[in-house]
């Protein structure tokens, strides 16, 4: 089905225009006017967008990777408190893209909400920078064990900044890489090629942004002052502007398509009008507009097809509508176009299900990973690992393997599978899926053998480390850096290609806050398994003392629900039609 989608494209809009060498997809200059192939977009505008990620996420984890210290250590927060305020903060972050999506797919476009956003998160991280320098806009040290606590403008002042920040990322996450994607023409089959290649690289700059926070950044705010710690991302969020802006003039545009919300309200309301209207005998009959040209801003027309067959009624020209030549109310009758719109987001709804379970998965690498990397030995010679810093082992399979995914496996895979991509997006999130699976195995094998450990040499009811080194933990970290490298990279680049034209933002808005939703997830089952086995006094399966505890159950049970997930998702995928452009 993709090899017949990537056809039509080709064989789509070869016009005069595409002779002249402008592109087909039409992509339009700041100006708005068409743009030539040679001397815009393609990598030469996506080494500005990629730069500009990679500064962004620099400045982004160089808060999220120390807020919490900084909250107990500076403004004297306690244990949940400080994890409260995090979390929360981490949660908008996820949730504020949607607003930032709709503002670019309905009326600002991607270029244009990605330079407003951007303004507001570099302001929010000027305001952090100073908050953090000044000693008169924190409260005092500690004295005598007593930890004065902010006054109301201090306190004020910082979480100002902080939301800022989160508001700023929240325009910029669903934009940018839809902006980068836009820079390739899918109508040109050697461009639709390299924009697979640029979602691999726009990841591998997201993690080569988080490995340098988690490294340089801390190391300055630990040994430095926070002042010169949250100075350097200010500093690089200052370039990642720049750079942006740098490439105005060889950017790709697309024109926003108006309000999403309305369109889909518009198919709805007309269907139900017409739910006792008879279908045409011939799928032609149904309504919409003549030439190539799409009744939605920045979208191009999509072929009909045959699910979800109610919706269609929404197209059906009736006798009223003929007789009055009524066409142009779309609360009544609605291109077919702006039927398929809605048709492929209901489509997507069950494969964007699957990532919550997915991003669940990945949720442990920062809670219960580094609960068991605890109760391990963690002395390698003189030296001493920190359990948290074992995510470093992710990351670095991360950067580590996407060239390796990029360079070798994709060629390898294009000559058996003949697809420009080597895989299809679901089938490369499926791996991914298979991976976390394997992940999740690999923690409840090590937690067992953790707690055979104990029983042997009787530490079950002593809260101490089992002499079983911690770098164990390392397969499971890596194997969810590998299907992060599948899933997580599959998913943004499903949801962008199969995503109407119109609402690219929004979609990539959608696959991010299965991030959130995942962590969300996370704690939803935690607060069963400890509500159901801390019943009759028991200690339960994470118990403050893991010895006395079942952290493998609880492995294996995540472990089963991601397999159970799979199963939904080959049932979904092997259902799902791709998106086909209308010739």
């Amino acid at each position: 089905m993709e090899d017949s989608e990537e056809r039509l494209l080709v064989l789509e809009e070869h016009t005069l225009s595409e002779d002249a060498g402008f592109t087909g997809d039409g992509s339009m200059d700041k100006n708005g006017n068409p743009v030539l192939k040679h001397n815009t977009g393609n990598w030469r505008a996506c080494s500005f967008i990629l730069w500009t990620e990679c500064c962004e996420r620099f400045a982004y984890y160089g808060i999220s990777k120390s807020l919490v210290t900084y909250l107990k250590t500076r403004l004297h927060q306690g244990n949940v408190t400080a994890a409260w305020n995090f979390t929360t903060w981490q949660g908008t972050c996820y949730l504020t893209p949607l607003v930032g999506a709709v503002l670019a797919d309905s009326w600002w476009g991607r270029y244009r909400t990605i330079a407003i956003f951007s303004a507001i998160y570099l302001i929010g991280m000027a305001i952090l920078t100073i908050s953090s320098s000044l000693s008169s806009l924190q409260p005092s040290p500690q004295l005598n064990y007593v930890s004065p606590q902010p006054n109301f403008s201090q306190y004020l002042l910082f979480f100002t900044s902080l939301y800022m920040i989160a508001i700023g990322a929240g325009g910029i996450k669903p934009c940018v890489s839809a902006f980068g994607a836009d820079q390739f023409d899918e109508t040109d089959p050697i461009e639709r090629s390299n924009k697979g290649s640029f979602f691999n690289w726009f990841y591998f700059c997201i993690n080569l942004g988080s490995l340098a926070a988690g490294t340089v950044l801390v190391y300055l705010q630990q040994y430095y002052g926070w002042g010169l710690g949250y100075g350097v991302p200010t500093l690089f969020m200052g370039l990642a502007m720049g750079s942006f802006f740098i490439g105005s003039k060889i950017y790709r545009f697309q024109k926003p398509g108006g309000s999403p919300i309305t369109r889909v309200c518009q198919v709805l309301v007309a269907s139900v009008r017409k739910w006792r209207v008879q279908f045409p005998l011939d799928n032609c009959c149904l309504y919409e507009l003549p030439g190539k040209n799409s009744a939605i801003e920045g979208s191009r027309k999509l072929a009909h097809t045959d699910q979800l067959r109610f919706l269609d009624k929404a197209a059906v020209v009736t006798h009223t509508d003929s007789k009055h030549g009524n066409f142009s109310n779309p609360w009544r009758l609605c291109t077919v176009t702006q039927v398929e719109e809605l048709k492929l987001l209901l489509r997507m709804f069950p494969i964007w299900f699957t990532g919550i379970v997915f991003f669940m998965v990945c949720a442990q690498d920062s809670s219960s990973f580094i609960e068991q990397g605890m109760v391990l030995k963690k002395q390698i010679g003189s030296f001493t690992i920190a359990p948290a810093s074992l995510s470093t082992f992710e990351v670095l399979t991360f950067i580590a393997f996407v060239p390796i995914y990029d360079k070798i496996i994709v060629p390898v895979a294009r000559r058996f599978t003949g697809k420009v991509r080597g895989f299809t997006e679901l089938q490369r999130m499926g791996t991914g899926l298979i991976l976390s699976i394997l992940a999740m195995v690999s923690a409840a094998l090590v937690e067992t053998k953790r707690l055979q450990i104990a029983r042997e040499m009787g530490l079950v009811h002593v809260k101490v480390e089992v002499p079983m080194s911690i770098l164990w933990l390392v397969p499971q970290y890596m194997l969810v850096g590998l299907a992060e490298v599948f899933t997580s990279i599959g998913q943004i680049e499903f949801f962008y290609d199969q995503s109407p034209n119109a609402l690219r933002s929004v979609c990539t808005a959608f696959a991010l806050v299965t991030v959130s939703l995942g962590s969300y997830m996370s704690s939803f089952v935690l607060s069963l398994v400890s509500y159901f086995t801390t019943r009759g006094g028991k200690p339960g399966w994470i118990p403050d003392n893991l010895n006395e505890g079942r952290l493998d159950l609880f492995f294996w049970l995540i472990s089963a629900l991601s397999l159970l997930n799979l199963i939904v998702f080959l049932f979904c995928s092997s259902r799902y039609r791709y998106k086909t452009a209308s010739v």
